[in-house]
């Protein structure tokens, strides 16, 4: 284990402690166990995000591409209101 200190508002320290009590561990457990939870979610989140691509994969019949294409003026218009946000 690595240790990491981080600065946490009064608030959260006072939530972490009740929390570490009303489970009988650690501060520091606490927190760990959130880290965890939040990885486990963003890799669901990204897991979700490829299967979605990997189905939707070949959806699109050539037919439907070639009517769906953009001249190039309004993809470059496209592009600029892409860029200046």
């Amino acid at each position: 284990m690595q240790r990491t200190n981080i600065y946490l508002e009064d608030r959260q320290t006072t939530a972490l402690d009740e929390l570490a009590a009303a489970q009988g561990v650690p501060r520091s457990e606490v927190v760990r166990r959130f880290i965890d939870a939040g990885l486990a979610a963003r890799d669901a989140e990204q897991a979700h995000a490829l299967l979605a691509i990997t189905e939707s994969f070949g959806a699109l019949r050539d037919d439907d591409v070639k009517d769906a294409e953009r001249s190039l003026t309004e993809r470059d218009a496209h592009l600029q209101r892409l860029w200046a946000v």
